[in-house]
């Protein structure tokens, strides 16, 4: 009996060890969300989730998966048994936090403001010109204003900006996100200590050691998950040569 159990181990640790198609669903407040990057972070395998939100993926026990979409917060899961549902995972994304894209007109409720102010100013001259033709007229009397006109008000307003848009402040430009901010942001000390096997002393040092290259300052710019885990593999591979060789 004994012989059996032991048996029966083994094999189950022997298929935890190899890799098996993991499938899964991708939802957002049980809704499907599509063309959601799925990543094996160990494998480095990229799949995408289809119209269903369904995606299917090499992968065993223990592997991070990243769950990557510019609508919703990036997720982590490292794989075990409990987190399937009939032998499926689901993955729930949590929604990103979006301002608001357009503005509403206090007492113009006909009317909406969007980003480009051109068209908006056209949009609020034809308005103003419709009013104004509405408006009743008093045959023989002159009220100083005339029909039809320009907004003689808005075209000096605009053309004092325009004489005085050289003279103003230089804009400074928008703080560069730092290397390690940005690598701490996106693989958190779980993934830094299983995936590259760091010691927890040994983060901050690798984090130099990958900041003083020059690549890492375009890898922050991009803001590219997939660029900075090979980048991350890499110099890995190269800190790692570098602790044995001292």
């Amino acid at each position: 009996m004994r012989t059996k159990l032991l048996s029966l181990v083994v094999i189950l640790h022997t298929l935890n060890s190899f890799s098996q198609k993991v499938k899964g669903t991708v939802l957002y407040n049980s809704y499907v969300i599509p063309n959601v990057e799925v990543i094996n972070s160990n494998t480095k395998q990229l799949t995408v989730t289809d119209a269903k939100g369904e995606f299917i993926i090499d992968a065993k026990t223990n592997d991070i998966l990243i769950f990557v979409s510019k609508q919703y917060q990036l997720k982590k899961l490292v794989l075990n048994p409990l987190l399937y549902t009939n032998g499926v995972l689901e993955v729930d994304l949590i929604l990103k936090a979006e301002e608001l894209s357009e503005v509403v007109v206090t007492n113009m409720p006909s009317i909406k403001l969007g980003t480009d102010q051109k068209w908006e100013q056209t949009k609020l001259d034809q308005y103003t010109l419709e009013k104004t033709t509405a408006a009743p007229q008093v045959q023989g009397v002159y009220t100083g204003t005339i029909v039809n006109g320009l907004d003689f008000m808005r075209i000096g307003g605009m053309l004092l900006k325009l004489f005085l848009k050289d003279k103003g402040p230089a804009k400074k430009e928008a703080p560069e996100i730092a290397f390690k901010d940005f690598a701490q942001s996106k693989c958190d000390t779980v993934y830094l200590k299983k995936t590259l096997h760091l010691q927890p002393e040994e983060i901050g040092l690798f984090l130099e050691f990958c900041d003083a290259d020059p690549k890492s300052k375009t890898i922050a710019t991009n803001q590219n998950v997939l660029s900075l885990m090979d980048f991350l593999f890499e110099k890995n591979t190269a800190f790692k040569n570098l602790a044995t060789a001292n």
